[in-house]
């Protein structure tokens, strides 16, 4: 039974342990398109992709399955070399139970993106990444890319601040990037005037 298989199978949840880790190969490949139409088996993977990042944003369910946090996955990290992401940002605003983005993009693309660049305050992380690597990811602010969505549907979409980095992240994944691949290594720290900082 191939990766692919094993993971969209009905009793599968996606767990720390089908995450690959770095190291592996496949995280440094890219990734190839998915088919449009897309295939369904890729629309049940995206679909378990997105159900791993919302166990792992609630508490208990994370304990139980023992994930850690993630807003972000990409297939590559499942050992699946395609171009499959899927995002589930929650709002900062702790009134509004919608999340600030959400969603599983096939073939996403970006296709502008803002001169002022961003990174977050705290650094990166990542889930095929077992370990702290401190110094700041410097990305564009804003970008807009376009995806077909899992409904089958072309979708272009403007993002600014968080949801704009996690999804260059994935995006990154998708192109054999790691997120310490952008920290510069003899100044981790060091930043260019402009640069935006997100706490």
């Amino acid at each position: 039974m191939d990766t692919l298989e094993k993971i969209i199978g009905k009793n599968h949840a996606i767990s720390m342990d089908d995450i690959i880790r770095e190291g592996n190969p496949t995280l440094r490949e890219v990734a190839e398109e998915v088919s449009d139409p897309v295939d369904e088996s890729y629309f049940k993977l995206g679909e378990k992709m997105l159900t791993f990042l919302k166990n792992s944003q609630d508490p208990e369910i994370a304990e139980e399955m023992g994930l850690r946090g993630g807003v972000g996955l990409a297939a590559p990290q499942l050992d699946i070399s395609k171009r499959v992401i899927a995002v589930h940002v929650p709002s900062t605003n702790p009134e509004v139970t919608e999340p600030e983005f959400s969603g599983v993009l096939f073939n996403p693309k970006i296709i502008a993106h803002s001169i002022q660049d961003a990174c977050l305050a705290d650094g990166e992380g990542c889930l095929s990444v077992d370990r702290d690597v401190p110094g700041y990811v410097v990305r564009h602010a804003r970008v807009t890319i376009t995806f077909i969505d899992s409904n089958g549907e072309k979708q272009k979409v403007k993002l600014k601040g968080y949801p704009a980095i996690v999804v260059q992240h994935e995006i990154d994944h998708l192109n054999g990037i790691m997120f310490y691949d952008h920290i510069n290594s003899e100044h981790p720290f060091a930043l260019k005037e402009g640069v935006l900082v997100l706490e």
